[in-house]
């Protein structure tokens, strides 16, 4: 499974910020048995947002999970970006993520993430804190090898 990291931060992007929320998801998907091939940071742009999914997408990622812009201020605009890119909801990623979220928070109904598919290419918009992430990753990271074999037709090594 190849798998790209993206992260939607202007901060990072001007390297104000550390990326803590990039290093977890990508350490978190290597664990769950993807190959990271990309790691990128993307300022809160919907502009450069879906340019840099529709750029994953068109090098057939089977995975591109991004890490911020999901929340309600004026520049949290990447699931707007998102649904831009995807051809085909894929709710019920979004919805368990937001689910345990809520389970440890209440402020876990502030996530606007949604997930999709875009070719064959699933992508999924997760919150920009990295204790979110470690929260909500392993909800979906046992059905991860399942959806690249339903997406591409093709076998996948478990870990």
């Amino acid at each position: 499974m190849r798998a790209a990291v993206l992260t939607i931060s202007t901060s990072v992007a001007r390297g104000t910020r550390e990326d803590r929320s990039g290093d977890a998801l990508a350490r978190l998907a290597g664990e769950a048995g993807a190959e990271v091939t990309v790691r990128d940071v993307v300022a809160d742009d919907a502009p450069a947002i879906e340019a840099a999914l529709r750029r994953q997408v068109a090098d057939a990622v089977d995975l591109v999970f991004t890490t911020g812009g999901t929340g309600l201020t004026p520049d949290d605009v990447t699931p707007e970006a998102t649904r831009a890119v995807i051809e085909r909801d894929a709710p019920g990623f979004a919805e368990a993520m937001r689910a345990e979220s809520i389970r440890r928070t209440p402020m876990g109904i502030l996530s606007r993430g949604v997930a999709g598919i875009a070719r064959r290419t699933l992508i999924v918009n997760f919150p920009g804190n990295p204790k979110a992430i470690e929260e909500t990753f392993p909800v979906l990271a046992p059905t991860l090898a399942h959806v690249v074999e339903t997406l591409g037709g093709r076998s996948v090594h478990r870990p």
